[in-house]
């Protein structure tokens, strides 16, 4: 039912921005500054200059748009899951699980969906997080908002420009949501009676689970993709992601790929835990009928 997935993903994608963004303004500073000497120096130093709101830009864009990139990544993945088990639909029906495998296949096709979805719209946030000018007296910030910003890009770099580091977006995403869903299906299955609905407590250590451990392999290539999107906006100047990779070992090492991963994971498990539960429970709430039975 692609409206109430529609539905589903955009709010429970809205709550676990809401969560998380604060920790993820932070990682992508760290990740695209050097300024910074760690995670307590960034957030003293962003309350400092912007107040509270420094932590909350570049949110404004993601939150309208989550429910088109959540609807994408949770209805590409439950129907790629349903064809690639089409054989094994009959044994689901009775309580059999799909394979790991199929699990695994169905997100990476959802990693793939979603780039094209989610490429701008990241590209938006991270150029207005890494603004830090913040409040008046400091020169002011480079973009006033999303909208100001998109049009900036447009005119100064053309459609091109809102896909900046889309290559690196793909390498991270499409492996990575074949590993967001698989632990999420095997957590929540170890932690569920076999042929029930998973309780709130299952979907939630699921949830989070399949977060960390996703950041975990995302992070080196999160960190070549904000990189590359901060190309023509005062970052350094990088041809590709080859040529981010070797400048960035050269210039500060191999450790540098591992930016941000404690933020990346300290967020993963209550934003994805959230997520997942939000999304979950809409589901249920939106196509179960007046005795709680799926329409």
């Amino acid at each position: 039912m692609p409206l109430v997935e529609f539905v589903a993903g955009w709010l429970s994608g809205a709550v676990g921005l809401a969560v998380g963004h604060p920790m993820d303004t932070v990682k992508v500073r760290i990740q695209t500054q050097s300024k910074y000497k760690g995670i307590l120096d960034c957030v003293f130093r962003t309350y400092t200059h912007e107040g509270i709101p420094g932590f909350f830009k570049g949110m404004a864009f993601p939150v309208l748009t989550v429910a088109i990139s959540n609807s994408v990544v949770f209805g590409s993945y439950s129907n790629a899951l349903d064809y690639l088990t089409q054989s094994e639909r009959n044994d689901r029906s009775q309580g059999n699980q799909a394979s790991a495998a199929a699990v695994f296949t169905a997100g990476c096709f959802s990693g793939v969906a979603q780039v094209l979805v989610t490429a701008p719209i990241d590209l938006v946030k991270v150029r207005l997080q890494s603004q830090t000018k913040g409040r008046a007296g400091l020169g002011g910030d480079r973009y006033r908002g999303p909208m100001h910003c998109v049009a900036t890009i447009l005119r100064e770099e053309g459609g091109r420009g809102l896909f900046r580091g889309m290559w690196a977006l793909a390498l991270r995403d499409v492996p990575c949501y074949g590993l967001y869903f698989l632990p999420y299906e095997l957590t929540v299955r170890w932690l569920s009676d076999q042929g029930k609905q998973p309780g709130t407590f299952a979907v939630l250590m699921a949830g989070g689970v399949a977060g960390v451990v996703t950041w975990a392999f995302a992070t080196p290539m999160d960190v070549v993709k904000a990189r590359l999107q901060m190309v023509g906006a005062g970052g350094r100047a990088y041809r590709g992601v080859l040529h981010c990779i070797t400048e960035s070992v050269r210039e500060e090492g191999v450790r540098v790929f591992f930016k941000g991963l404690l933020l990346n994971s300290l967020r993963a498990f209550p934003v994805n835990a959230v997520t997942f539960l939000s999304y979950e429970s809409l589901m249920r709430a939106l196509t179960s009928g007046p005795d709680g039975s799926r329409r």
